[in-house]
């Protein structure tokens, strides 16, 4: 086997190289027990980056026009700390967000049940820092998901 098959294409990557060479890694959420599509199936990156958009224009809008009025120095100084707030006091009461609901998703533990609002707060501190969303495993779970033990599922 050449190098270059094992490490796969530029574009492909190396998971496809190794789907060629027979590796089957099921599909997403299949180590966790949950369904292949449909309720309860691990939401893909496309639903989640499009509700964290919603949410986060939505808790900006809310900063520049009730909190900073109109201040654009004071609305960034505001955003971060009041998309704290409001996305634990929604996950934590209702198990999504604006954006999440109107994506369809729903934050809950690897159980099934809701998440709890110790679990809710350290999540959502650690999506606040950036990093750790951005780091996926091979079921696009953030490291935010795996340290408090949630998963982002369909409705």
């Amino acid at each position: 086997m050449d190098t270059r098959e094992a490490l796969g294409s530029w574009i492909d990557g190396p998971k496809a190289a190794a789907e060629k060479m027979g590796a089957d890694f099921g599909y997403r959420g299949e180590r966790l027990g949950l369904p292949k599509e449909g309720p309860g199936s691990i939401a893909g990156p496309g639903r989640r980056i499009g509700a964290l958009l919603v949410d986060s224009w939505l808790v900006s809008m809310i900063s520049y026009g009730l909190i900073a009025k109109g201040d654009a120095g004071q609305a960034n100084l505001w955003t971060t700390p009041l998309f704290f707030v409001v996305t634990a006091l929604l996950l934590s009461t209702v198990g999504t967000t604006v954006g999440k609901r109107l994506f369809g998703l729903r934050v809950v533990r690897l159980d099934g049940r809701r998440a709890t609002i110790p679990q809710v707060l350290l999540r959502t501190l650690l999506l606040c820092l950036i990093v750790p969303p951005l780091v996926w495993d091979r079921d696009t779970r953030g490291l935010h998901d795996k340290a408090v033990g949630t998963v982002e599922v369909r409705i």
